[in-house]
């Protein structure tokens, strides 16, 4: 990190304050993350370039703005709002914007140092390190990664009790901001870089950034490859085969959905990817060749953000994988429509699930962590900015199959991001995310463990729920398979061939409305045999998964040859689809698209194919049963497209 001289009539007292006694606490670190170490105290002349995230106004009233417009009972269903109405609604309000403002001037703070973002929600002013101590009764300290990159920090900060309530996080200060190259650390291993998460663990830096590292463990995994006989076999026998060999016609006949055969200009789907994830065209022509011919060397259309590129330098399973997995069956099974591909990031720094969202709510850029997400210009020849900020449009659905682990990112940061899906909500986009591969476990298969909040090997501990599985106004998809032996009518099971469905409950997220019977009629009919040392059976917050679809067995073309694949990135995409074929009816019909669609499907569980067996196991425990209703391993179940189809086509 840079820092330049102030002018010295800018400098404060380099005497720390203090605190008075209307200070209170307002972030704490409690240790270092992995890594780091204390290098110097940091000399009082230095500038940090400080920003404030305004609390923003009438969340209270998020759940009511975005239920008006998303219940089937309500009579405004569908009528979406534009982002102009979105961004005037949440702005911070007059009284927070002069409260923080007069705060920063009686703390010798000129007026005119302090700009407002674009987006109303930051302000922002350079200040000394002298005057930054003073006015967060603080001491800041330089520290070093063990790559000899710097970062500036304070162990915590405190701020008036009165300013407190219109102020989210302040940075820098408890938060790490050197970005750690992907080939130095493992993704799954890197934490963001505040505090503390909500279990109470201590977060490490980087954990939003690199999503799509090759290591990244919410990647899907990688299962036999079949020889091209296999392939003809398969498809001589095609439905026969299901169990063993998931192809689109398998999923047609599961949920029984017809193939494409319109293109609304007013309907589009999305997928997004991160940079290094790619798909290679020849992959792609070669499944097509097998799967959905008149579809051979047509490719998505691209969306590159922040320099994003479908790299090709890099090749494998792990660098190709997800791209083809995704991309194959999302373009087959919504033909003739067309995919947006979002591809994000570039090759030296990646990107974050912010970076994204950037790009499509220009208002919503000016708040990103800079360690968490992507700075620019990139550093080390990458991409040269400036960072994309709006200009992108969202598709009315956007499948995207990777995922954290909630306790790798802070509570204010998921809260921040979880509020901005609610806002495309609002706008009329239904945000689908995977909800992981490791049952109640995390990433790798990771548990939290009881005492020293620390990730451990799995075989026990805390169970280790997803992130944004657990923000309510996502729609999370868990995963299920066809059982051994059994035809493509049989009822499926959750999924324990390779990888278990994630899910679970948040630690972070309230309990919404919407699923709150779904959740008491689980806890009362079908208690989970665990206490409060495993999970959080509080039955206060929110349980994911939402649905579920087939996860294992998937048929891919990998690097010129067909592999067997396996994941809730599997599941995810092919919910997407259907659930893009639904808005093709409704908007031929003269209709919205369905927009925040969790609302709807919670109102009518006999939309769906209800999972009663099979478990999503981790932590050395048995997990959750699937049982008849909605369960936090395949929530309410398998679409049954049909009766969706005619429930969406009822609705305003």
């Amino acid at each position: 990190m840079h820092f330049s001289l102030f002018t010295l009539g800018a400098l404060a007292a380099t005497v720390l304050a203090l605190p008075s006694i209307n200070d209170v606490l307002h972030e704490k670190r409690d240790r270092l993350p992995p890594g780091w170490a204390y290098h110097e105290k940091l000399a009082p002349t230095k500038v940090l370039p400080m920003k404030i995230a305004l609390t923003q106004s009438n969340l209270d009233k998020a759940d009511e703005f975005l239920m008006d417009v998303s219940s089937p009972a309500s009579s405004n269903y569908g009528k979406h709002w534009t982002h102009e109405d979105i961004a005037n609604k949440f702005a911070p309000s007059a009284e927070t914007v002069d409260t923080v403002k007069t705060w920063l001037t009686s703390a010798g703070i000129a007026p005119e140092r302090i700009s407002r973002s674009q987006s109303l929600g930051w302000l922002k002013f350079d200040a000394t390190v002298a005057e930054a101590e003073n006015l967060l009764k603080t001491e800041y300290h330089l520290y070093k990664y063990t790559t000899g990159k710097p970062h500036v920090s304070c162990s915590e900060y405190r701020i008036p009790e009165h300013v407190a309530p219109h102020v989210d996080f302040i940075t820098p200060t408890v938060h790490f901001d050197a970005k750690v190259p992907q080939a130095v650390a493992k993704p799954v291993e890197k934490r963001a870089p505040t505090s503390t998460a909500a279990v109470g663990r201590p977060v490490q830096t980087n954990a939003a950034l690199g999503i799509g590292a090759p290591n990244s463990g919410s990647l899907p995994k990688k299962g036999a490859t079949l020889s091209r006989q296999n392939i003809t076999d398969e498809l001589k026998a095609e439905l026969q085969n299901c169990n063993r060999f998931i192809t689109p016609n398998c999923l047609r006949a599961l949920y029984l959905f017809p193939p494409g055969d319109t293109a609304n200009p007013d309907n589009s789907y999305g997928i997004v990817q991160y940079t290094p994830q790619a798909y290679l065209q020849g992959d792609l022509d070669l499944f097509f060749a097998n799967f959905s011919k008149n579809q051979v060397q047509r490719t998505p259309t691209l969306n590159s953000i922040n320099g994003g590129v479908v790299q090709t330098s890099q090749q494998g399973f792990q660098f190709n994988g997800e791209s083809a997995l995704d991309l194959e069956y999302a373009m087959t099974l919504i033909n003739p429509q067309k995919t947006t591909l979002y591809q994000v990031g570039d090759e030296v720094q990646g990107a974050s699930f912010n970076d994204f969202l950037d790009a499509l709510d220009g208002s919503y850029c000016a708040g990103d962590d800079p360690v968490q997400d992507a700075s620019y210009p990139s550093p080390n020849g990458g991409f040269p900015g400036p960072k994309n900020c709006g200009g992108f449009a969202a598709t009315k659905v956007i499948s995207t199959s990777y995922g954290y682990n909630e306790a790798d990112l802070t509570a204010a940061y998921e809260r921040r991001q979880c509020m901005e899906y609610m806002k495309l909500g609002l706008a009329g986009t239904s945000f689908l995310f995977s909800s992981g591969d490791f049952g109640v476990a995390g990433n790798g298969g990771r548990c939290i463990d009881p005492e020293t909040k620390q990730y451990n090997d799995g075989s026990s501990g805390i169970f280790n729920p997803g992130f944004p599985g657990g923000c309510p106004y996502i729609t999370s998809i868990g995963a299920t398979q066809i059982q051994p032996n059994a035809s493509v009518t049989a009822p499926e099971k959750a999924c324990e061939t390779v990888i278990f469905s994630g899910g679970g409950f948040s630690n972070v997220f309230p309990l919404p409305d919407y699923q709150a019977g779904a959740v008491k009629s689980f806890f009362t009919n079908f208690p989970p045999p665990y206490g409060a040392d495993r999970f959080n059976n509080s039955q206060a917050t929110r349980g994911f998964p939402d649905i579920s679809a087939n996860g294992a067995n998937y048929v891919v073309a990998v690097n010129g040859r067909f592999s067997l694949v396996y994941g809730t990135s599997a599941s995810s995409p092919t919910v997407g689809a259907i659930l893009t074929l639904v808005n093709e009816e409704r908007l031929y019909a003269g209709k919205s698209s369905l927009g925040f669609v969790n609302p709807f499907l919670y109102a009518n569980p006999g939309l769906f194919n209800d999972i009663t067996l099979g478990a999503n196991p981790g932590c050395g425990t048995a997990g959750f049963q699937a049982v008849p209703g909605w369960d936090p391993a395949t929530g309410l179940g398998t679409p049954i497209f049909p009766k969706l189809l005619d429930a969406a086509l009822r609705l305003p």
